[in-house]
């Protein structure tokens, strides 16, 4: 806390000198991963049995495209939670979620914190979900063929 407090001293002391901090953004990000760790937490029981019943084929396709809906760190974490899982499971999970990060604004914790620092760029200041989506599903095909075909 003593080095946060001593960081905000320091850039509100020499604004001059640097771009402002994004500060309600960087706390969205921390106060979605914080509530991720506590609430993760007691997830176990739905979640186990729904990994379970599914092969690692299914398992990465899943974690794709649910990549679209939720963050790909709450589906990482969530799968941490069950015990005994296989490498190759586990191996599936992680580059399901990798692959389809990205597929829409809110399903990455990072990404409001970028569009605000890009919005500022694009026409109207806005930057259309349904457009991010199109542009999006290419590298997110290139990226299936990289992981699961190469």
């Amino acid at each position: 806390m003593g080095i946060f407090l001593f960081f905000i001293g320091f850039t509100s002391a020499y604004k001059h000198y640097q771009n402002p901090l994004i500060i309600k953004e960087a706390l969205l990000v921390a106060f979605f991963l914080a509530g991720l760790v506590v609430l993760g937490g007691i997830q176990g029981w739905w979640i186990t049995p729904v990994l379970l019943s599914m092969d690692s084929s299914a398992v990465y396709y899943g974690a794709t495209a649910l990549t679209a809906l939720t963050d790909n760190a709450a589906l990482t974490y969530l799968g941490s939670l069950v015990d005994g899982l296989s490498d190759e499971f586990k191996l599936a999970l992680v580059s399901g979620a990798v692959t389809g990060g990205g597929l829409t604004v809110i399903a990455n914790a990072p990404n409001p914190a970028g569009i605000s620092i890009l919005r500022k760029h694009f026409s109207e200041k806005n930057i259309s979900p349904l457009g991010l989506l199109i542009a999006a599903i290419p590298p997110t095909l290139i990226a299936i063929i990289a992981f699961r075909f190469l």
